[in-house]
C-alpha cells in the first residue's frame, strides 16, 4: 500500500491494480467506498485495455480470437510504483507474455496519483511500444460512499453537471451490450440527476453531450466531489442493481463495450482509441473534495 499526502487529503492506493483505497479528507472522513461485497467488493477498478463487457468475452484481430475478462486485465495486475514523491507517484505495467495471449500488443500503462490542494489529478498514460497500431479503451469506475453524513440518506443527494447541455443516454440491452442507439435523456433543470436506488435496477445509466464535469452533492450536506473528466466523452453511474447500496460509482470512460451479439473485431469497433506504433495517449480525470462554504 502507498500514500500520498497533503494539508487537504490523505490518499491510499494498493499496488493491485493500481487502484485507489482511501480518500479521507482532514477531518478523518472517508469519501472513498471501502468495498463491502455484500454490496461491490471492489473500490475504484482502473480500466485497460477494455471497457465493460465484451459478447462471449471474446473479440477478433487480424483473423485471430482472443478472450479477454470485463474490464480489462490491469485491475488485476500488480503494478510497479515508482517516482514516489510525498504528494505524486506512478504506477505503471508493461506487458507479460499472460497479457499477450489475450491481449497481443506490446504496451506501457501508467497510473498516475498527484495532489494539487483538495484534488486529486489521476492520469492514464499508454505507450505503444509495439510495431503495430494498438486498440483500447481505458477509463476508471470509482464508487464514492452516499450519504457523506449520518443526518442525511441516498436520496437527498444528486448529481449537478457542470453545464446545462442536451444529455443522451447509450441503450444497453438487458444484458448490458451497446444497442447502437441514443436516446434523450432529461436533467433536472438541465442540470441535475436526483439519486435513487431504483435507478440502477436495470443497471448502468451510462451518458454523452453532457459536460465534463458533474458533482455529487445535497443541500443538506457541506460535503461535495467533484468529478472532471475533460477528456472523457462518457461518463456512467452505477450501484449494485436491485439494492440499497450506500455508494454510487462516477465512471468516466474512452469507450463503450461490445454491441449486442457482435463478437467485435478490434480494429473495427467504434470509439477504441487508435494509437500508433512508438506513440504515447494520455487522459486525465481529477476527483475534488469540496466543503461547501469552506475550502
Amino acid at each position: 500500500m502507498y500514500t500520498v499526502e497533503n494539508v487537504y487529503l490523505t490518499v491510499a492506493i494498493h499496488e493491485k491494480g493500481a487502484t485507489l483505497w482511501s480518500v479521507k479528507g482532514t477531518d478523518g472522513m472517508e469519501y472513498l467506498w471501502q468495498g463491502d461485497p455484500k454490496y461491490w467488493g471492489d473500490r475504484a477498478p482502473n480500466l485497460f485495455p477494455y471497457i465493460a463487457r465484451m459478447t462471449e468475452r471474446k473479440y477478433t484481430l487480424n483473423g485471430k480470437t482472443y478472450e479477454m475478462d470485463i474490464h480489462g486485465f490491469a485491475k488485476d495486475m500488480i503494478f510497479r510504483a515508482e517516482q514516489i514523491s510525498a504528494e505524486h507517484i506512478v504506477f505503471s505495467i508493461c506487458d507479460t507474455k499472460e497479457t499477450y495471449a489475450q491481449y497481443p500488443y506490446r504496451f506501457q500503462f501508467s497510473v498516475s496519483y498527484k495532489l494539487d490542494e483538495t484534488k486529486l489529478c489521476i492520469t492514464y498514460s499508454v505507450k505503444n511500444t509495439d510495431e503495430k497500431e494498438m486498440y483500447f479503451g481505458v477509463g476508471g469506475h470509482p464508487g464514492f460512499n452516499v450519504p457523506f453524513d449520518r443526518d442525511t440518506v441516498f436520496e437527498d443527494y444528486y448529481l449537478e453537471f457542470g453545464e446545462r447541455e442536451d444529455a443522451k443516454r447509450v441503450v444497453f440491452s438487458e444484458d448490458c451490450f451497446v444497442t447502437g442507439k441514443l436516446s434523450d435523456f432529461s436533467l433536472e433543470g438541465g442540470t441535475r440527476l436526483s439519486l435513487r436506488h431504483d435507478m440502477f435496477d436495470d443497471d448502468a445509466i451510462v451518458l454523452t453531450d453532457v459536460a465534463h464535469s458533474v458533482t455529487l452533492m445535497s443541500d443538506k450536506s457541506s460535503r461535495a466531489v467533484r468529478v472532471t473528466y475533460p477528456d472523457m466523452p462518457y461518463i456512467g453511474f452505477w450501484h449494485m442493481p436491485k439494492t440499497d447500496a450506500p455508494y454510487i460509482c462516477i465512471e468516466p470512460w474512452s469507450s463503450l463495450p461490445s454491441r449486442k451479439g457482435i463478437v467485435e473485431d478490434l480494429a473495427k469497433q467504434p470509439g477504441l482509441i487508435h494509437l500508433a506504433p512508438q506513440c504515447e495517449y494520455e487522459n486525465k480525470i481529477g476527483f475534488e473534495i469540496k466543503i461547501l462554504g469552506g475550502i
